[in-house]
């Protein structure tokens, strides 16, 4: 008989073939879904990310585990209702214009996901006014934006400008990220947080949304 445990092992292991007869052999048995994907599922991610922060996992690994947890979520969701999980908040993600990168990105939705955030990936080349129809569209608590480029950055300096503009900045928290970013510059542009990994940008909307 299968047991939480195993489905934890499982997604930190990647193992997406045998996460989906397992979180199978728990739904046969009545386990509750809920506790399936608390205590099973998000618990093994929950020893992923620790593990990603030291270097003891790399993002292949990471991503293999988020898909493995997917895979479980696939079989689990059609049991609950969107009600029966809370969500710890909202979070709006892009990579902004001109810049195409969306690795660090897509790992951090993934985190943010398996955390129990509500993430909307608006993708990569995201100009300034889609982030602000997306603001006003999905009514978030954070947006989180990402640049792997130089010659990009400056857009999150104009985006957060014309979200003040539409008078949306007070309502959101904002949090940027990537290679050329730093707290500096997230502090000279008004952004309220800046992280330099998906795991520290997870820690960090985890307090904003506590505070």
């Amino acid at each position: 008989m299968a047991t939480l445990n195993d489905v934890s092992q499982c997604v930190l292991d990647g193992e997406l073939d045998e996460v989906k007869a397992l979180v199978q052999q728990l739904i046969d048995a009545g386990i509750d879904p809920i506790t399936i994907i608390n205590d099973g599922l998000i618990a093994g991610m929950n020893i992923v990310a620790p593990l990603f922060k030291s270097g003891e996992m790399f993002v292949p690994e990471v991503m293999e585990s988020a898909d493995t947890m997917n895979e479980g979520m696939k079989l689990l969701k059609p049991l609950i209702t969107d009600g029966d999980i809370p969500s710890k908040g909202k979070i709006i993600i892009g990579t902004v214009n001109g810049d195409l990168h969306d690795i660090g990105k897509n790992l951090l939705i993934m985190m943010m996901e398996s955390r129990g955030y509500t993430v909307v990936d608006l993708g990569v080349d995201i100009k300034e006014e889609a982030f602000v129809a997306a603001v006003k569209e999905h009514k978030p608590d954070i947006v989180g934006m990402s640049s792997l480029l130089t010659t990009t950055m400056m857009k999150m300096d104009s985006t957060i400008k014309q979200l003040t503009k539409e008078g949306l900045r007070d309502q959101i928290k904002i949090i940027i990220g990537g290679a050329p970013i730093t707290q500096e510059f997230a502090e000279d542009i008004g952004a309220d947080g800046y992280s330099e990994d998906a795991s520290t940008a997870v820690e960090l909307c985890d307090r904003m949304m506590t505070a």
